[in-house]
């Protein structure tokens, strides 16, 4: 049969996105020329119904000319292999516009499924791009996004990507309420920080650097950690894990100052480990 003839045209036409059938038809009249689908059928071991298909679909993609004549038989003619260049390019395309609807959809596909078969989903990342796409997730969210930030180490490490999520967020209108520890550093940065769609409030809480975020959303819990030797994201997808870090947020919300008030307990804080004197501080 011809197949073992056009056997080496088999992987780059599949590569360049044609099919089995496909590949092995177009092979055939590369060797051959022009043919009637009779001939063409003769040359392999394909069925004749999936010949005549395959050389109709090729003829659709620019890779075969059809030539027919009043009365007479269809003749298909190969067109040059260069197209096949175009072919692998538009094949590229349609798989890059495949991933951005894939992205789209895909978290509340996972969110159906885990509600389904009662597991827990957990990502993990890694890097700069590992904490974008963890910051990103949120911007599908359904609900109000709650969050513990250290602001001054997303300022300090990740302030450009930072500043293009929540321009995202803004754009989309998705709310946010973040608690802080309190310090003058930290009350400096959020006395302007996109209040049009974060509420922001303070913990009079003694505490060292945390260089963590996490955010709380649509039944996932994500955490991110900031320093120059870790950049680690992860996402925890579970109903009862989101409603118990929920609830104790908003009794912590509930509890937390506004950051134009002022109370004895901050001041405590502010002397102590809130001006970042620890000694990895990166306001000194």
């Amino acid at each position: 049969m011809e197949t073992q003839k056009t056997a080496s045209y088999l992987s780059p036409l599949s590569q360049a996105g044609l099919t089995y059938a496909q590949s092995e038809v177009y092979g055939i009249l590369l060797k051959n020329g022009p043919l009637k689908a009779g001939k063409v059928h003769g040359k392999t071991d394909l069925k004749r119904g999936l010949v005549y298909k395959v050389l109709d679909e090729l003829a659709a993609i620019g890779l075969v000319k059809k030539n027919e004549s009043a009365g007479k038989v269809a003749i298909f003619e190969p067109e040059h292999p260069a197209k096949l260049k175009d072919l692998a390019e538009k094949q590229e395309e349609k798989a890059k516009t495949a991933q951005l609807v894939l992205d789209g959809v895909l978290g509340q596909m996972i969110s159906d499924f885990n509600l389904i078969s009662g597991k827990p989903a957990v990502s993990f990342y890694e890097g700069l791009d590992g904490i974008k796409k963890v910051l990103e997730d949120s911007l599908s969210s359904r609900t109000e996004i709650y969050s513990y930030t250290d602001i001054q180490a997303i300022t300090t490490y990740i302030n450009e990507i930072n500043n293009n999520y929540v321009a995202k967020r803004e754009k989309l209108n998705i709310k946010k309420k973040g608690l802080f520890l309190d310090s003058p550093k930290t009350r400096q940065l959020l006395s302007n920080y996109h209040t049009g769609v974060t509420e922001s409030k303070i913990i009079p809480y003694p505490a060292i650097p945390l260089d963590t975020v996490m955010q709380i959303y649509d039944s996932k819990i994500s955490y991110i950690t900031l320093s120059p030797e870790r950049m680690i994201g992860v996402i925890i997808q579970d109903k009862l894990i989101y409603n118990m870090h929920k609830y104790l947020f908003e009794y912590a919300w509930s509890a937390a100052l506004p950051i134009n008030k002022t109370h004895a307990a901050a001041s405590a804080a502010n002397s102590g480990s809130a001006e970042r004197a620890d000694p990895n501080s990166k306001t000194q």
